[in-house]
């Protein structure tokens, strides 16, 4: 089952700082037994797994649930944090071993402080109706009829410099209005429904489950859910000392590729929905009612989908740098690459 905290880290300049000057104090990973799939270690080997409390980490959850990770002797502690940056944080601590969040300025920004991780493979691909829409108040649709009501208004994202803020800017884009034309502020997404229902934020950029629990209780609606198609939001990533690990590393990816396969295509249903009801504390039927994310079942990354996200975080002037990075020396494909082809050959044989 889950290892949860009591609370969500929240990250402030300071806590930034502390972290990543203590690069290092994490524990290294025991070594996992060359062995097949299905064929345990004695000892399960640990991993700490930092991830954000929404629908799209499924994996994560069907993983961990269906017995993915121990049929590889992996025992898979995942800890909920509130933005995908705070993960990569976390990651360079060495307080998790893996973690799970998407590209923003928090990443890239570790990235050239030299913080060992690497990128080895994506958590799904949104397309209309996304799971992370842009909301506002359900009480409030006459005010808002269209994206472009909500210039000069308090609009909301988990994290700032994150894969959220890039959403919304697309968002904005899609009447011609960038950041620079509405209030934004930072807030976890648990709080931004009753913050809209109260009236101090104006629209949010929310991930379901919230998104359809909160339009079940008349709370908000959906304003805008087609401005991301086909762009892998958050990825997978992985530390050094996992990394120097061959064996436990390719272990955790073909107990991830499993259950990517499970969440390809036309895969939604009772089982699956029950999964997720105990994962991000959704009800099933919610799950159900909803557009899925798709995983890929081979772990592929296309760089292209990373370098305008840069782009945008250095416009933004988020980046602590001053010349774009080559984002494939963040990405390690060959991992991904060579699980999946084995799973290939394994099951022709």
């Amino acid at each position: 089952m889950f290892t949860w905290m009591k609370g969500y880290w929240f990250s402030n300049i300071s806590l930034l700082l502390v972290i990543l000057l203590s690069v290092g104090c994490g524990g290294t990973p025991a070594p996992v037994a060359d062995s097949p799939a299905g064929n345990q270690a004695e000892t399960p080997v640990t991993l700490r797994l930092g991830y954000v409390p929404v629908m799209i980490f499924a994996p994560l959850f069907v993983a961990v649930e269906r017995g993915y990770f121990a049929d590889e002797g992996l025992q898979v502690e995942l800890t909920p944090v509130q933005g995908g940056s705070d993960s990569v944080v976390q990651l360079a601590a060495g307080n998790f071993d893996a973690a799970a969040g998407g590209a923003g300025a928090g990443l890239f920004n570790a990235a050239a402080r030299g913080v060992q991780f690497t990128i080895v493979a994506p958590l799904h691909s949104e397309r209309p109706p996304i799971t992370t829409p842009l909301v506002i108040s359900a009480q409030r649709t006459a005010e808002f009829q269209r994206i472009a009501d909500l210039r000069g208004k308090r609009v909301a994202i988990n994290a700032t410099g994150s894969a959220t803020e890039y959403w919304l800017s697309q968002a904005l884009a899609q009447d011609g209005f960038t950041l620079d034309d509405v209030q934004l502020t930072a807030m976890p997404f648990p709080n931004m429904p009753a913050a809209l229902e109260n009236g101090s934020l104006d629209a949010a950029i929310l991930g379901d489950p919230l998104v359809t629990i909160r339009a079940d209780n008349g709370l908000v609606t959906v304003l805008a859910d087609d401005f991301i198609d086909g762009v892998p939001s958050p990825f997978l990533s992985m530390g050094k000392e996992l990394l120097d690990q061959p064996e436990v590393a390719r272990a955790f990816m073909r107990a991830y590729l499993r259950a990517c396969r499970d969440l390809h295509g036309d895969y939604m249903n009772v089982e699956i929905a029950a999964i997720i009801e105990t994962s991000p504390q959704t009800p099933a039927d919610a799950v159900l009612r909803r557009s899925p994310a798709s995983d890929d079942p081979d772990g592929q990354i296309n760089l292209a989908d990373l370098q305008p996200v840069q782009e945008y975080c250095m416009g933004r002037g988020a980046l602590e740098y001053d010349e774009l990075l080559d984002v494939s020396m963040l990405v390690h494909t060959q991992l991904a690459r060579e699980v999946a082809a084995e799973r290939d050959q394994e099951e022709e044989e």
